[in-house]
């Protein structure tokens, strides 16, 4: 019997009878997690939204966490959470509410567990791979130049809104360009 945690989904484990009508990006995803166990999305900043991007295929391979980072740079997100999804691979996955000192490119990430109302909006590619979500997923959390993560005191209030806060439930999540962005359908 399963707990459901362990059991995968996704359109490589079941036939969902549309392999035959599946889209390029669902396509190119299967082929990225086939070669490397996982793929990691880009989505490009559209002003005034910073871009992010996000895991597919670390629950499929590993029974690890996706991971998901927002508001910096999109191709320097993709080196970190490549860097992290190799970690997972090799049995190091991140775990909610940890803090790891050098996930960052030499800085600390704090690893917060997303609230499943905000998947479709955030990580479509990941509800369109794995079908039946929710699977967890980690928010990769990135401080100030000060070391320090938007909940803590000592932040600015620009710094607080340069990432949201997907932990929180969309009607808690504080309001901007991501609440405008990725608000979840009714």
């Amino acid at each position: 019997m399963s707990d459901g945690r362990s059991e995968c989904h996704c359109v490589l484990d079941h036939d969902y009878g549309d392999r035959d009508r599946l889209d390029t990006f669902n396509l190119r995803t299967i082929v990225h997690i086939s070669q490397y166990g996982f793929s990691v999305v880009l989505v490009q900043p559209e002003d005034p939204t910073p871009g992010w991007v996000y895991s597919i295929g670390l629950w499929h391979s590993f029974r690890a966490p996706e991971l998901a980072m927002f508001g910096g740079d999109v191709y320097e997100m993709e080196e970190t959470l490549n860097t992290l999804g190799r970690r997972a691979a090799e049995g190091g996955p991140a775990e909610d509410g940890e803090v790891a000192p050098d996930a960052a490119r030499g800085h600390p990430a704090s690893f917060r567990a997303v609230e499943p109302t905000w998947y479709n909006a955030a990580f479509p590619g990941a509800v369109s791979f794995y079908r039946r979500p929710p699977l967890p997923y980690l928010q990769v959390v990135w401080p100030d130049g000060a070391d320090l993560f938007p909940w803590q005191p000592g932040t600015t209030l620009d710094f607080r809104r340069t990432q949201p806060w997907l932990w929180l439930p969309p009607r808690e999540h504080p309001g901007g360009v991501w609440s405008r962005r990725l608000r979840p359908a009714p």
